[in-house]
């Protein structure tokens, strides 16, 4: 019989690549230990856990932006999750990392995030008494809420990519900016970015909130005109600061970034959304909808504690940690039928139905 072990012979491979860059032989391991596969490396067989994750799958019907929209071509959860991975593997592909540990962490890294977008996790976060942040969701998600409570025991070096990629509104690069332990999850920390400021910019134009005229001067003239010219841009600067970062011998760690104007205009831009866009929210009576639904659902389900699905109720964490846990997991379009439902058995705020 011929010996497939091909993953010794992948982790070989890794030796070719970048000495900054995360080899999968050398991994600080998973919360369990596991007999290594003979095909995979330990982080590919990290991103495939991903892909064939039930919360995975959930992201095709959760909003990025816009609340439950009716437009075929409006940004969800999944697709920005397939353009970040996009985007990071090219980044980390020309600067000879780890495309796969990349690869891992970009398809993980939203895993934890609500229904109805930033406006669900806003409301968790008022809502549940430990607070609420949907990266630390996504890390809650990989280590306890996936099968069955098992979790799919992802190694160290993704759970710190999708831990540590969130940004809040602090500035690229800026004051409070979060370390993460491997230059790959600095990769798709930035690709975040990138991906987010092209096509948030775009699904709000799309959808009259701003006009294009209005996008910051500076952003336009430097960044270009178009989604794929300011991409390309983007990834285009990133790969040329990286390289002189990583080219410099006296750094321990090279520093994923942009250059001085890049990173200036680019910071303007993500203003500009959070002032037009995120903030006030794209449509004040879709935000207060979802607001009320989140509101109602975490109420019901703290004061109905045997409605909760089987593998939420059976755990030993408190009532308000099952419930956070639960709408978590929802879908926009399950999180409004459950309400739905609800309000149709106790004739209350018929104003929210669907």
């Amino acid at each position: 019989m011929i010996n497939l072990n091909i993953r010794k012979r992948i982790e070989e491979f890794e030796n070719s690549l970048s000495p900054y860059a995360a080899k999968s032989k050398f991994s600080q391991g998973r919360l369990k230990w596991e007999e290594p596969c003979p095909i995979r490396t330990d982080f590919q067989r990290d991103r495939d856990r991903i892909i064939h994750s039930h919360a995975f799958r959930r992201l095709k019907h959760k909003t990025q932006v816009f609340i439950a929209p009716l437009g075929d071509h409006y940004v969800t959860r999944l697709t920005h999750t397939l353009e970040v991975s996009q985007i990071a593997r090219t980044i980390s592909r020309a600067l000879n990392l780890n495309e796969d540990l990349t690869e891992a962490i970009a398809l993980g890294h939203d895993l934890g995030h609500t229904p109805f977008g930033h406006v669900g996790e806003q409301v968790l976060n008022e809502l549940y008494p430990g607070g609420f942040k949907h990266n630390e969701q996504s890390l809650r998600v990989v280590d306890l809420l996936e099968k069955d409570g098992q979790g799919i025991n992802l190694t160290w070096e993704v759970r710190d990519g999708i831990l540590n990629h969130s940004k809040s509104g602090i500035g690229i690069l800026g004051e409070g900016w979060t370390e993460v332990g491997t230059i790959e999850g600095q990769v798709v920390k930035m690709a975040d970015i990138v991906a987010y400021v092209n096509h948030d910019v775009a699904d709000a134009i799309r959808a009259g909130v701003i006009n294009e005229s209005e996008l910051p001067t500076p952003a336009v003239r430097l960044l270009g005109n178009s989604p794929s010219q300011r991409i390309n841009t983007l990834v285009s600067d990133i790969i040329s600061y990286s390289l002189t970062s990583m080219n410099k011998t006296n750094l321990e760690k090279p520093i994923i970034g942009m250059s001085d104007e890049t990173l200036q205009v680019t910071n303007t831009l993500r203003e500009f959304l959070f002032d037009k866009v995120y903030n006030p929210g794209l449509a004040a009576e879709d935000t207060e909808k979802a607001r009320k639904i989140i509101h109602l659902l975490y109420s019901h389900f703290l004061n109905h504690e045997d409605k909760l699905p089987k593998e939420y109720a059976l755990r030993e964490d408190s009532i308000e940690r099952k419930v956070t846990d639960y709408i978590a997991g929802m879908t926009d379009q399950y999180a409004l039928r459950t309400a739905n439902e609800i309000l149709s058995e106790t004739e209350q705020f018929p104003e929210l139905r669907i």
